[in-house]
């Protein structure tokens, strides 16, 4: 998803970020971000900024499963980018990203992904 008016593709962004997890190299990752962005995690907190990024990100990457960071799919959104993908834990997680006009991640916004599990239900 290439942003026309800024000259960047969105989608190159994230797969940039997924490799940066995959590889546990922490500064390439906070690299991505722009100075002033937030990390928004329903379980852990809101992070500004490179420093309390890098105290979020650095022992997630420590931890990281064999099987982490492995993309199950990107969903272009109006206003940026989601992301499923297993999380350093293993868990399914969406991550939605936010971008500045130069193509730096701005924003964040992470949570578990809920079961889809088809449910049968009484008379249907």
């Amino acid at each position: 998803m290439t942003n026309a008016n800024n000259r960047f593709d969105a989608i190159d962004v994230v797969v940039d970020w997924i490799d940066a997890c995959k590889q546990r190299r922490l500064d390439a990752l906070l690299d991505l971000y722009d100075d002033a962005a937030t990390v928004e995690c329903c379980e852990d907190g809101r992070f500004n900024g490179r420093s309390d990024m890098e105290r979020y990100w650095r022992p997630r990457l420590a931890k990281a499963r064999n099987n982490a960071f492995a993309i199950d799919v990107l969903i272009p959104e109006v206003d940026g980018i989601a992301l499923d993908y297993r999380g350093y834990d293993g868990r399914i997680m969406r991550t939605h990203f936010r971008f500045t006009q130069s193509g730096k991640i701005r924003f964040t916004a992470c949570e578990p992904v809920k079961s889809t599990a088809w449910r049968r239900t009484i008379g249907h």
